[in-house]
């Protein structure tokens, strides 16, 4: 075989191990070697080489460890071809509700900006259960890591081979499947600015050689601990940042800020200005003339009403809010892998594997805000007889004209509760997976593989503190006990702390949920005695049987008193509901002439309540010369809607905003009082699932190519494009508004034609188109007497696009803007390694680089009332360095130090608002908030 169809075999798979582990020397092509065949993902046909029609990467062991990397969210944020998706814990901040609460402890895998659910996740080729929560997506977390060999990532669609879900490619994360002896090893990551450590320990041991004992039996034990990081320990978080288009959107802060209210101090107008004669309604006394100044305590500062457009908060604080939120959530998780294998005879292994997880994860996030409304009422104001009551309001009647304030009522205020501490919501998860197979070869050449499994994710989650009843806070709160003024260096009372544990709700459950996947699966692949210019025709077929069950639990305590702002899901509670999905696939490997083959795969797949789908997949492999290979496919895909998208409960919530109109008598759906018929509505808003929900369609195409001259060098080049058509989506206002003649049935009236809800429950809407083009390259080469490789990965998004309805043309390319909710449309990442091994020692510096985008516009420079001086439309591009250094020259004894973020970069500055995304200040999507941190993996064997 020649040096050049070696590095093109290896190019072909894709391989992202360092280039200096790869095969360098030239085989004689008449030396007898091992021809055993091997199956990669994407294909149920076992080979005698890795050539194939699809982009594959392969990711080792010890490129995982060289890279420092100790979970399976870390590893999918360094993957180009993963989207900058809401998927990872640091994304997923605050409180969420609906289909959203699976984010209490969920990171996810979402390749080409896809989606988690439209991203097949598989343990040891075969499918776990997605997490109890949410039900829809596999949580990663629950992912062995410190058991794995390899991860292989199928870069293209797989609908036709794996299920027709497999829309944005295949993670298949690959475990062990024997082992001897035993080992033990510990890992180390810690930061240098202190927080958010993590630490690992792992033991595996198996005994029994399987090809002289005919038996094996091992198994992996891992605990991991992420140590919780909080805003306030990285100064890059910091959101008073006004001049450039960026502050905290509160005058909630520590030291309360007096609001009007009628009944109140302030009254119901609130007081005029002697600076300017308007009318001020949010005042704090820290920031009046004279006063103290809102920074006299931390984290606050004066409110940047311009930026905000209301100038009637001239005079209130805000406190910065982000940086009480948990930037890295804390996570304990214990991990479990054992598997036997047991020669049957010469050519049939039976085998049993048990996976088994326990995760806990706390999400932390900021103190409640109390704001005077209809939950905290006149009831719960700070009363006259409060000893900060005269201090607020000599400091009001020292520069306010005192006729307008009424002496005696109670004070009306936003205030920060510190007292009450952060609110925390604490996950815990297990899950586990049985499986019983057999393999082997029967009829001389056919492989085949039969399993039966079960898989359970089982999730809920609880309040830690920072909760508490309503009507309790309400009491305490107006009980005169809790102070809302302090000053710098005041501490609330004793018997206040106590009228607040009185009322506390730490400890109660809020949800919980299941999820079930039992399958049998078959599948025998072989030569079938046809052969062709090329070589034989291989063929690969099977079955796949499936039930999907899920469960999830409401509120389901016998007392239901109310709980301020904890986020129960009571209206999307279900009891069991459950699916069955029957497949049958087909594959073929046709070897047309020596340097051209087609694979022809098809797979037919029957869901309960949906029906049938049959999903094709077309790929080919062209050598038009020894040294260029040039590939292709296209397949379709199918997505059902999930439990949550048919079954959620009705949700209705209140439309506050000041902007809408009905459209039917005003078009642009824009309120403007001056305007007949285009009056301001505010109806109820109602969002749950539906039933008639129809499946999703897709379809993937791929082409691109190889180029392999020598051993020493290869480059690969693939242009990918997914169009997906009937994608489900709660129904967008804007759709509603824009197609008003096809959904007038959405704008419920009462008997006088009054607009008094919208249905906003999910529906089939138009799709989406994203394409773009990989570059994989390697370049090796001797130095000294070691081996030095230089590798290149990189992602060119070219196409991110959406349309509402089908009819309708798509959007304008967002490739390069901010997406506020979604998955975030870079146009370049890469990562560029370069290694060098000698002797007993290799290393490894890595580049990683994602591209800047289009920041969102501040509210006053999207209305144009207000440009801040240094506002930048920009946001910076995210570089940072990775190193580490192996060393495996003392015996039975592998030793890794690295260094991550070798220069301590921070993440670039971006304007965008903590309340619609996490990371005010930083883009948790693209960059690590934990700075320069030091590794250190050891491992000995006994």
């Amino acid at each position: 075989m020649k040096l050049s169809k070696i590095a093109l075999c290896l190019a072909i798979a894709g391989i992202g191990a360092p280039a200096f582990s790869q095969q360098t020397e030239p085989l004689d092509s008449n030396k007898n070697e091992k021809t055993e065949r091997i199956a990669v993902t994407g294909s149920r046909i076992k080979r005698l080489n890795i050539e194939g029609s699809l982009p594959i990467t392969v990711i080792s062991r010890a490129e995982i460890d060289a890279q420092g990397i100790s979970s399976a969210e870390q590893l999918l944020s360094q993957l180009n071809i993963a989207s900058n998706g809401s998927d990872n814990l640091s994304s997923n901040a605050g409180i969420v509700s609906g289909e959203a609460r699976g984010n209490n402890g969920v990171s996810g895998a979402n390749l080409r900006g896809q989606g988690a659910d439209a991203t097949l996740v598989l343990l040891n080729g075969r499918r776990v259960a997605t997490h109890g929560l949410v039900g829809r997506s596999v949580d990663l977390n629950s992912i062995p890591f410190a058991a794995l060999e390899r991860v292989e990532i199928l870069r293209d669609g797989a609908s036709a081979v794996y299920g027709t879900d497999a829309i944005g490619g295949v993670i298949n994360f690959i475990t062990k499947k024997d082992y001897q002896g035993a080992q033990a090893s510990a890992f180390a990551d810690a930061t240098e600015a202190g927080g958010g450590n993590i630490y690992r320990v792992n033991l595996v041991g198996g005994t029994g050689d399987y090809n002289t004992d005919g038996y094996n039996v091992f198994a992996s034990l891992s605990y991991k601990q992420n140590k919780r990081l909080m805003g306030v320990d990285r100064d890059f978080t910091n959101t008073f940042q006004p001049d450039r288009g960026l502050s905290p959107d509160t005058r909630g802060p520590v030291f309360a800020t007096a609001f009007n209210r009628a009944g109140s101090l302030l009254g119901s107008s609130g007081l005029t200005d002697p600076d300017g004669g308007g009318t001020v309604s949010a005042i704090n006394i820290l920031n009046l003339p004279g006063g103290a100044g809102c920074d006299s305590f931390p984290l606050m500062g004066p409110y940047a009403y311009d930026l905000w457009s209301s100038s009637s908060s001239k005079y209130a604080c805000a406190w910065d809010y982000p940086r009480s939120q948990a930037i890295q959530q804390p996570q304990d998780s214990l991990d479990f892998v054992g598997r036997a294998s047991f020669k049957v005879s010469a050519d049939h292994e039976a085998f049993v594997e048990f996976v088994a997880s326990d995760v806990d994860v706390a999400k932390s996030f900021e103190p409640y805000q109390i704001s005077p409304g209809s939950t905290f009422g006149l009831d719960s104001w700070y009363p006259s007889t409060g000893a900060a009551y005269d201090m607020v309001y000599d400091a009001l009647a020292g520069y306010f004209d005192e006729s307008q304030m009424n002496y005696g009522d109670p004070i009306a205020y936003r205030w920060r509760c510190m007292a009450c501490g952060n609110r925390e919501i604490e996950t815990n998860t297990q899950a586990y997976r049985l499986l019983l197979g057999m393999e082997g070869t029967i009829l001389d050449d056919w492989d085949y593989n039969i399993g039966i499994s079960r898989a359970q994710n089982e999730s809920s989650s609880k309040l830690g503190g920072g909760f508490y009843y309503t009507s309790g806070l309400v009491g305490a709160l107006g009980g005169g006990n809790i102070n809302p003024f302090l000053m710098p260096g005041e501490e609330q009372t004793a018997q206040a702390m106590q009228d607040l544990a009185d009322v506390s709700a730490q400890g109660v459950t809020l949800y919980g949920g299941r999820t079930l996947l039992t399958t049998i699966d078959a599948s025998i692949s072989g030569d079938i005695g046809v052969d062709l210019p090329g070589g034989s025709i291989q063929m690969a077929t099977g079955f796949d049987l499936r039930r999907e069950e899920y469960k999830f639990n409401g509120d389901s305590r016998a007392d239901q008193q109310a709980i301020f702002s904890a986020p129960f899901d009571n209206a999307n509670a279900l009891d069991n509901v459950s699916r069955d999905i029957k497949a049958v696939y087909a594959e073929f490997y046709l070897p047309v002439l020596d340097n051209f083959d087609i694979s022809l795969a098809g797979r037919y797949d029957h869901y309960s309540g949906f029906g049938g789908t049959t999903n094709p997949k077309v790929s080919f492999s062209y050598r038009p010369i020894e040294t260029v290979i040039v590939r292709g496919a296209y397949s379709t895909g199918f997505k059902v809607p999930s439990f949550n998208q048919l079954f959620n409960g009705l949700t209705e919530s209140q439309y506050t905003g000041l902007d809408l109109a009905d459209p039917e008598t005003c078009p642009s759906g824009i309120a403007d009082e001056t305007t007949p018929g285009c009056e301001r509505i505010q109806p109820v808003e109602v969002t749950g699932g539906k039933e008639d929900l129809v499946p999703e369609e897709s379809t993937q195409s791929s082409f691109g190519f190889v180029y392999a001259p020598t051993a020493d060098f290869n480059i690969s080049l693939d242009w990918w494009n997914i169009e997906r058509t009937n994608t489900i989506r709660s129904a967008p206002r804007d759709v509603l508004i824009a197609n008003y003649d096809l959904f007038k049935d959405n704008w419920i009236r009462d008997s006088s034609g009054e607009v008094i809800a919208i249905d906003r429950r999910y529906i089939n809407s138009g799709g989406t188109d994203t394409s773009g083009i990989e570059v994989d390259s390697t370049l090796t080469g001797d130095l000294y007497d070691g081996k030095w490789s230089l590798h290149l990965n990189g992602s060119y998004l070219t196409s991110y696009k959406s349309k509402g309805l089908e009819v309708l043309p798509y959007s304008d390319n967002l490739v390069g803007e901010y997406v506020r909710y979604n998955s975030l449309p870079l146009k370049w990442k890469h990562t560029l390694t370069f290694g060098y091994a000698v002797g007993d020692w290799t290393h490894s510096l890595t580049q990683i680089y994602r591209a800047g985008y289009k920041d969102e516009e501040p509210v006053s420079v999207a209305n144009g009332s207000y440009i801040p001086p240094n506002w930048n439309p920009d946001v910076d591009a995210y570089l940072i360095y990775n190193y580490s250094v192996s060393y495996s020259g003392i015996e039975n004894t592998a030793l890794t130090f690295g260094i991550k973020n070798l220069f301590d970069q921070d993440p670039p500055f971006t304007a965008h608002q903590n309340d619609y995304s996490a990371g005010a200040a930083w883009e948790p999507r693209v960059a690590d908030a934990r700075g320069r941190a030091y590794t250190l993996n050891a491992s000995y064997n006994f």
